[in-house]
């Protein structure tokens, strides 16, 4: 009995001795990755990593030769059969995305206490721009639970290899490794903001610089997944071939380089780099005046709508549904979904939507071109203005 509650089990270390050599040379042939190994050594840590590509949990495994328990999405958690496959294999801990999730908190607790390495992506989310992005501060709560050793584990390039919003890896080369260590000693004598602030610093990867290339002849396919503001006509459409992403408002084009640089095709496009579009973006909507999109949608589109049975599967509510977006709520075929009634919403992988309403977990799936993205960044903008503070930086990632 007392077996079946513990949450490391034998298996995980037998599965993923076996298993890392696979997954460690996958990683170097598919994203030409250097991931430099570090010596466990018999210790526990608390793994703090920046979040860039799909595989960056296959990053972290190969680096540490131990188990990792990992804090996942929740949704991973509501897949059937395939959900408790992987649970069986390496027990990740859910958690809530975009909250304070005591249940995960005690979860890592309980892990931390048998002896585990724990791994966790504070962002929550992969990065749209390049750079990474908003955590809370809560994470500092985390440390001073477990009072384990931080590793502060560092993926560089690897936007430039598979950014969030692109469906092909690029022909380039990426880093994985622990930055640097963070002893319990250390970290206890800081306040909690100075602790943030280091956490911060230490973690923070900016690719907006063009010192290396990155090659696929579709370089530029699917970036509208991150825009949807365009510089020129504010709220529009975007839609991509090959290296070339155009504005359907205004018939600009504007082509994304192996070096990760923007240019106008036939014009000068004002910003350099994806982080500085994703800037204007963020900007323009926090200046949007909402009001004047409550009685008719900013957006229509046709998505299938689903219902997340947590920790379960998911139940297919409607096929190809009606999905409007509006100033003050969302409205999903028959469901309307005033923004006062919602907790959060977050995007899921490349483009999946889930909004939290009540006891109730809605996803939305739509086609490859779908931009989900800015249905979280009206809800947080609404949300901002309602707790008084329209010029609020946090737009959902």
């Amino acid at each position: 009995m007392q077996n079946k509650k513990k949450w490391i089990h034998k298996r995980h270390f037998i599965i993923t001795d076996s298993l890392r050599p696979f997954f460690a040379l996958y990683l170097k042939l598919a994203y030409n990755v250097k991931i430099e190994k570090y010596p466990v050594n018999g210790r526990q840590y608390l793994i703090i990593m920046n979040h860039q590509t799909a595989y960056d949990q296959f990053l972290v495994g190969a680096a540490f030769n131990t188990p990792v328990y990992y804090i996942a999405s929740e949704d991973l958690f509501s897949n059937g059969w395939i959900s408790k496959l992987l649970t069986w294999v390496v027990a990740p801990i859910p958690i809530k995305k975009q909250t304070t999730d005591m249940r995960a908190t005690l979860t890592s607790a309980r892990v931390a206490k048998e002896g585990g390495t724990i791994a966790v992506a504070p962002e929550g989310n992969r990065t749209f721009s390049g750079r990474t992005e908003y955590f809370k501060p809560s994470i500092v709560k985390l440390v001073r639970l477990l009072r384990l050793p931080l590793a502060i584990f560092r993926i560089e390039d690897g936007y430039g290899v598979h950014p969030r919003w692109s469906d092909v890896i690029r022909r380039g080369s990426m880093r994985a490794y622990v930055k640097r260590v963070i002893e319990p000693e250390e970290y206890k004598a800081l306040p909690d903001d100075e602790l943030f602030e280091l956490i911060q610093s230490e973690l923070y990867v900016d690719e907006s610089y063009a010192d290396k290339k990155f090659f696929h002849k579709k370089n530029a396919e699917y970036l509208e997944r991150a825009m949807y503001v365009c510089p020129y006509c504010g709220l529009s459409n975007f839609e991509s071939h090959g290296d070339i992403i155009e504005c359907k408002k205004c018939g600009k084009q504007i082509r994304y380089l192996p070096t990760k640089e923007l240019e106008g095709v036939g014009f000068r496009f004002p910003f350099r780099f994806i982080s500085g579009w994703y800037d204007h973006q963020s900007d323009f909507i926090r200046a949007l005046d909402l009001k004047a999109y409550n009685d008719a949608p900013m957006y229509k589109e046709k998505a299938d709508l689903y219902e997340v049975i947590l920790y379960q599967n998911k139940h297919l509510i409607k096929e190809n549904a009606d999905i409007e977006l509006y100033g003050n709520r969302f409205v999903f075929g028959d469901l309307v979904l005033p923004f006062d009634e919602i907790s959060v919403v977050t995007v899921l992988g490349k483009n999946k939507l889930n909004v939290y309403h009540g006891e109730k977990l809605y996803q939305l799936k739509s086609g490859k071109r779908f931009n989900a993205l800015k249905y979280v960044n009206i809800f947080y903008h609404y949300m901002n203005i309602a707790k008084g503070d329209p010029d609020g930086k946090f737009l959902g990632l």
